[in-house]
Order: C-alpha cells, then sequence, then structure tokens
C-alpha cells in the first residue's frame, strides 16, 4: 500500500550566487558576476591576511580559527581560479569554431 507524501512548501531551486552570500546585482551580467566573485574572493582573502595577523601578534586570536580562516581563502580562490580556466577554455573553444 503506497504512503501518500506531500510537502506544503514546493521544493525551489537554490541560486549558488546567493548562498554564497554575494548579493547578486540588478543587472546580471557577466562583468557583473566576475566582479562580485573577484571581490568576494579578495575580501576572504584580506579577512584570512588579518586573523593571520592578529594570530602574529598575540591577539585574541585561536590557531585554529586562523587556519580555517587561511585554508577558506586558498579554498575559494582556487574555486574562482578553476572557473576563470573554464570560462578561458570556452572561449578558446568558441573562437576554435568556424563560421
Amino acid at each position: 500500500m503506497p504512503i501518500p507524501i506531500s510537502f506544503s512548501n514546493p521544493i525551489r531551486p537554490v541560486d549558488p550566487i546567493q548562498v554564497a552570500g554575494v548579493q547578486q546585482p540588478a543587472s546580471s551580467g557577466f562583468k557583473n558576476i566576475l566582479e562580485s566573485a573577484i571581490r568576494q574572493v579578495n575580501a576572504v582573502s584580506t579577512a584570512a591576511d588579518q586573523s593571520v595577523n592578529t594570530f602574529v601578534s598575540g591577539g585574541k586570536q585561536e590557531l585554529h580559527s586562523t587556519i580555517l580562516a587561511v585554508q577558506n581563502a586558498e579554498l575559494q580562490f582556487e574555486m574562482f581560479l578553476q572557473a576563470r580556466n573554464k570560462v578561458v577554455s570556452a572561449y578558446e573553444e568558441i573562437m576554435r569554431m568556424q563560421v
């Protein structure tokens, strides 16, 4: 006997840009998305640098939170770099197409 299942709230797709904490501009062109991604990577890197400086200077910064901040900055940069490589690869593929 099948069990009926119903959802009170429909499942909606998640926008990955909003999940990452980046506010999506009104015009979501490629340039704006790229600029916001660069700003986000830069902000995370700056926060990691500040965390390291605070820890080294003897401030109230714990070692594990400093390491997590640095790892987060490295992962964000790697992800951005991989996305950039995919875009460049796609551009090169388009340029190789014959019209």
